[in-house]
């Protein structure tokens, strides 16, 4: 550009950056060629002569004995290696799954300094005063696992939870004809009313509402407690011939009914957490809906990596596909993002 305006290079970086004093010949010839071929600052290379940083701080529950969690950090740490040559920073906010652990993180997460945060939140009401609170620091959110609304519409990275229910809805009604009882099993923890886990029985239920040709389902619920598994019994499966289970824990419904010998009930839940595989692998569970968790937490850190090292436009939300793993095409390979 400095050759074809007939400037030396310090006066065109003068005068795209506004600074110095620059004769309005000069300008107006710079101005032209820019008009004319147009410019597009290299950001990257600016940065990295500036040696800046960017701070994001990740939120997120303890990981350590939680293969789902595990998944996502894994895949926010491939983030961290592939963009810390261009001043990209994690710093890492984690929290128990209680609600006092979560308001201690919290008050640590508002009071650091930085650039993006990517958060995942399992404590809805608790969720959405924080992000209500965090809006005033004017920084970038992108919610991963769980989306929530709050007063400003924050970025999103995961799974159309309505969806992946509706899907559950149709791969429970394939190839049946005759009368059908479906049991909605819920194990939970006490956090586990979240916006998610509704979000999906919802999209469950939806799916028969908009198929008034399939009445020959009839539906039931039981919710059990993570700590209360040994209330499982025979009576909760007593003419029961498929069972939705809206989180990853459908091995624990699989291994009861492999302990008790009982046959013949098409089961559908999510995740490929090792125990779940297991029971894939024996044809006790029939389909799990893969959340892809790994890409959840890459693509969360490559969102604030692009809308603030690039300075580009995001798309707000990005939906990742739903995957149906049976048995048949689950293949324990590593994948690449």
């Amino acid at each position: 550009m400095a050759e074809l305006a007939s400037v030396s290079p310090g006066t065109v970086d003068r005068i795209i950056h506004n600074r110095g004093q620059v004769t309005q010949d000069n300008v107006d010839k710079v101005n032209a060629i820019i008009e004319k071929y147009g410019y597009k600052r290299n950001i990257l290379a600016s940065n990295l002569a500036l040696n800046k940083k960017f701070h994001f701080a990740v939120f997120l529950p303890k990981y350590e004995n939680l293969e789902y969690w595990k998944s996502q950090i894994a895949g926010i740490d491939k983030a961290a290696i592939e963009f810390r040559k261009f001043g990209v920073v994690l710093d890492y906010f984690f929290y128990d799954f209680d609600m006092a652990s979560f308001k201690e993180s919290v008050k640590k997460v508002l009071d650091f300094e930085c650039d993006g945060l990517l958060f995942a939140p399992i404590f809805y009401e608790e969720s959405i005063r924080f992000l209500n609170e965090y809006e005033k620091k004017k920084i970038p959110v992108v919610m991963i696992d769980s989306h929530i609304k709050s007063n400003q519409e924050h970025a999103y990275v995961g799974q159309d939870a309505f969806q992946s229910g509706y899907l559950a809805g149709r791969l429970i009604s394939f190839a049946v004809k005759n009368e059908r009882q479906v049991l909605i099993f819920k194990i939970t923890r006490e956090i586990e009313s979240t916006s998610v886990y509704l979000q999906r029985i919802d999209g469950f239920y939806s799916f028969f509402k908009d198929h008034g040709e399939l009445t020959n389902f009839r539906f039931s619920e039981v919710t059990i407690k993570d700590s209360g598994i040994d209330q499982l019994n025979m009576d909760l499966f007593s003419g029961i011939n498929s069972i939705f289970v809206p989180n990853s824990r459908a091995y624990i419904v699989a291994r009861f009914l492999e302990k008790n010998d009982i046959r013949g009930i098409r089961i559908i839940g999510y995740d490929l957490l090792k125990e779940n595989i297991e029971y894939l692998n024996k044809g006790i569970i029939d389909f799990l809906i893969n959340q892809r968790p790994e890409e959840q937490g890459y693509m969360g850190i490559n969102h604030l990596y692009k809308k603030l090292v690039l300075q580009e436009t995001v798309e707000s939300t990005h939906y990742i596909p739903l995957e149906i793993i049976l048995k048949e095409n689950y293949f324990p390979v590593t994948k690449t993002l």
